[in-house]
């Protein structure tokens, strides 16, 4: 199955035609994600899923190599002519295990690429968006290091190389024993004058490294060098399957108003009796004529869910494949995932979706704080959801990450009580954090929030843990973030918590109205600077 002692000449030009058209399959998966169908996508992934056996032959024959015997001097011959070498160089001379061992590692590390690739492009087309963005992040520092190996071996093996050739033709030009033991610490010291002015970057006596510490200033040259050009890459390449998270809302567009609220007035005549008051049976008279007035609530949607011009229920700015979604914000200290076993966002999923006619995704998702830095400014998410009752625990590092998705992404926090007291200080303490310069302020019922697309006349809840009344912060106008202060996942989750129906039908309805106020802000932001 494996290769032997033949070198896979015609292995290497079908190698090179299906770096050809992975490549093309590359390009069109990073620039034309925006058609998201099978018959597209499947293609692509069966031919990167070629590069996995691929790769496994160059492996082992690398592999192979590397166990041959040292004294098999007639094999050894035999390769170096198939390397190019001359076999009459290699009289006597015992096989170079530094050579094979380097074949060995340039084939591994090529392979790992292609091996990442492939397991990133799987992740995304299973929807697993944890594990892509997982494998994206920890893929891409691990090529930036295994690279960095490789560019400080190189200048190693090159500085080597001039330094050699240096001190070749230095012993030649000097004839004298003195002169030539002058010649050799001239090129073995960085104190001494040289007289040649040299402008390889791979000799280490190039000029601009200075005439003292020269090695550690061409190292030092070439990690920046290498570090800057890698950042390039990553920033023009940053859609490779995942190296970003996108969140792109549903295309369409509609009014930011209130679903109509159509009353139905019936009136109900109770009939009259007429009554023998010589009769046995004794009761009490109704009243002739009474009129009771029976009121039948009808909720219909009078206009389109949404914000925008475009046609059917959605966002200016969204995309044909964009979905609602509800992200859950991972953090330190508590029990982020509060609720989450009881499918309390999937079924606010399932209701909003129900409401207003906008596709949806049919799981909730969970991201770390950290994982928000992944997101594009125009490609994050309207808004994340943070619950919990034990502590919070954030970085300084992590509260400029919400800070950043808060004011320059544009997004909103969505923050429940979910059962103490304690809860309710530790949110505080996190906002002044976040946003040391805004103190929150009471959100009115009255508030575009409480009233689009349902008006809320009053704010439900389980149970009071923080309060009666919700409380936002607000930067330019804008709620940056919502805080419920009594537990209103605890109604979404399946059974709702035992409350009232009329409490968990308001619930929803706030609900609705969070997630609708967050993607409708996010849309108007998108067009603005879509004018711009």
């Amino acid at each position: 199955m494996f290769p032997h002692l033949t070198f896979p000449a015609k292995l290497v030009k079908q190698t090179a035609i299906y770096v050809a058209v992975w490549v093309l399959c590359l390009a069109d998966w990073m620039w034309g994600r925006s058609i998201e169908t099978w018959w597209r996508a499947w293609p692509e992934g069966f031919w990167f899923l070629l590069s996995v056996p691929l790769s496994a032959y160059w492996i082992a024959w690398a592999g192979w190599l590397c166990r041959l015997d040292d004294g098999d001097h007639a094999t050894l011959i035999a390769l170096r002519r198939i390397a190019g070498d001359d076999p009459s160089a290699v009289a006597g001379e015992r096989s170079d295990d530094s050579a094979f061992l380097v074949r060995r590692n340039l084939v591994w590390s090529v392979a790992a690429v292609f091996l990442w690739q492939v397991s990133v492009f799987f992740a995304d087309a299973l929807d697993l968006a944890n594990m892509r963005v997982g494998l994206a992040t920890w893929g891409t520092w691990s090529l930036f290091f295994l690279g960095m190996v490789w560019v400080v071996w190189f200048v190693e093996r090159a500085s080597h190389y001039y330094e050699t050739l240096r001190y070749e033709r230095r012993r030649r030009e000097q004839s004298e024993a003195v002169e030539f033991a002058r010649a050799a610490h001239r090129a073995t010291h960085d104190d001494d004058v040289d007289d040649e002015r040299v402008h390889n970057p791979l000799d280490p006596h190039a000029w601009y490294f200075g005439r003292r510490s020269r090695k550690l200033n061409q190292s030092l040259a070439w990690i920046s060098v290498y570090s800057l050009c890698f950042s390039i890459s990553f920033l023009v390449f940053t859609q490779i399957g995942g190296c970003s998270d996108l969140y792109e809302m549903p295309a369409g567009g509609g009014q930011q108003a209130q679903i109509a609220q159509a009353v139905k007035i019936q009136k109900v005549i109770k009939k009259k009796f007429v009554v023998n008051p010589f009769s046995a049976i004794s009761f009490k008279v109704p009243p002739i004529d009474e009129i009771k007035l029976q009121l039948q609530e009808i909720t219909q949607h009078a206009y389109t869910v949404g914000y925008g011009e475009g046609s059917g229920a959605g966002f200016a700015g969204g995309t044909s494949k964009g979905k609602v979604r509800f992200l859950r914000l991972e953090y330190s200290g508590g029990d982020w995932d509060q609720d989450m076993s009881f499918f309390s966002g999937e079924n606010m999923l399932r209701e909003y979706a129900l409401r207003t006619k906008q596709k949806t995704n049919d799981k909730e998702e969970t991201r770390t704080v950290a994982a928000l830095r992944a997101f594009p400014a125009e490609k994050s998410p309207p808004f994340v959801y943070m619950t919990g009752e034990k502590n919070i625990s954030i970085s300084a590092n992590e509260a400029k990450t919400l800070r950043d998705y808060l004011i320059d992404k544009h997004g909103m926090l969505f923050i429940d009580n979910g059962g103490s007291g304690n809860f309710h200080n530790q949110v505080l303490a996190m906002m002044r954090q976040v946003l040391p310069k805004i103190s929150p302020s009471r959100v009115p019922l009255d508030d575009t929030i409480h009233r689009v697309p349902y008006p809320i006349p009053f704010l439900p809840y389980v149970a009071p843990h923080g309060g009666k009344e919700a409380l936002g912060w607000r930067v330019d106008g804008r709620l940056v973030a919502y805080y419920h202060p009594g537990d209103i996942g605890d109604a979404w989750a399946d059974g709702h918590a035992g409350v009232k129906p009329e409490i968990t039908e308001f619930c929803y309805q706030l609900g609705v109205n969070v997630i609708f106020y967050a993607h409708a802000e996010y849309s108007k932001w998108l067009s603005s600077r879509m004018k711009k």
